[in-house]
């Protein structure tokens, strides 16, 4: 038996009881000794067309009742070589956005000084400024994987500076990522005009259409991220929409022509070995999908990157 924690099994527990945490791991009171921080982000408040993603974390961990802990297709056993645990979520303040961003960015400041990795739960994408923000401050300037059918790079929304359409606009203004290693995986949909991508593209990013991947394993094209990322620290962001609503309706703002879920698999486990210091999955948006598929297939996804992660020893 691993040292580490593990998953409540189907075969001792049924996977319809037991605690409400991601694939029924211990609840985690302390960082300590911890590897790997599992945490919510209940937050719909910087969204701009469909709420309801502040329902994201429940359902999500609801739906990894269903998950076990080794995966069959590429060897991976993630609790056997990490202290994983479900840190809850965090308290935001429902009524005010700027302060639910300093909320989050203050909690990752000590989650990051504990030596512990995030792996969060949205709640929609503007959690992930304050998220890089304390990631940069421990990290410097980070190598981002962004998957997304939109670049959320306007300048901003209502007035807004601070918006889940604006975060990697700020983020490349703060210098909170190296703009020629940013890789926009999925991007498609309709725009404002015909330059709407230009600007980004000038700053380095790197754009991956989804109508260019369409048909096509992903598998090369992340090994090609991987290589040219090598061995910088990277930040993972997964935003849900960039599957196609017919895998992953509950969203706030689907686009049709989106990747599917096997290219997600084939995409996320091609970035074994590289150096991640932090994840996030974002813009789950329950009430959209009663069935809980979108929130399966998130559950899923957030396993598949727990399977990536560098393997490092618990102190």
């Amino acid at each position: 038996m691993s040292e580490f924690n593990q998953p409540i099994s189907g075969n001792d527990l049924a996977r319809f009881s037991g605690p409400g945490t991601f694939m029924r791991l211990p609840q985690a009171t302390s960082l300590e000794g911890l590897d790997v921080a599992i945490l919510g982000v209940p937050m719909d408040i910087g969204t701009s067309w469909r709420s309801g993603t502040r329902f994201g974390p429940k359902q999500i961990r609801a739906e990894s009742a269903m998950i076990r802990p080794y995966n069959m297709t590429t060897g991976a056993a993630p609790f056997e070589t990490l202290n994983i645990a479900d840190i809850g979520d965090l308290a935001i303040n429902t009524f005010n956005l700027a302060d639910s961003l300093r909320i989050i960015e203050e909690s990752y400041d000590a989650i990051l000084a504990s030596g512990v990795m995030p792996l969060a739960m949205g709640g929609d994408h503007s959690i992930t400024l304050p998220i890089l923000r304390a990631i940069a401050r421990k990290h410097g300037p980070v190598a981002v994987i962004h998957v997304d059918a939109h670049a959320d790079v306007n300048d901003e929304m209502f007035g807004e500076k601070e918006t889940h359409g604006t975060v990697f606009r700020r983020a490349y203004e703060e210098g909170l990522l190296e703009a020629d290693k940013v890789y926009q995986i999925g991007l498609r949909g309709t725009g404002y005009g015909p330059d709407d991508f230009k600007e980004p593209q000038g700053w380095g990013f790197q754009h991956f259409l989804a109508s260019e991947l369409w048909n096509r394993s992903l598998h090369n094209m992340g090994a090609e991220i991987r290589r040219d990322i090598g061995a910088r620290p990277v930040y993972i962001s997964y935003d849900i929409d960039s599957l196609d609503p017919a895998f992953a309706p509950g969203t706030g703002t689907p686009e049709i022509g989106g990747l599917t879920t096997m290219q997600a698999l084939e995409l996320i486990r091609a970035f074994k070995g590289l150096n991640v210091v932090g994840c996030d999955l974002v813009e789950v948006s329950p009430p959209y999908d009663p069935s809980g598929n979108t929130a399966l297939v998130a559950a899923n996804l957030i396993y598949e990157l727990l399977c990536i992660l560098p393997e490092r020893a618990s102190e």
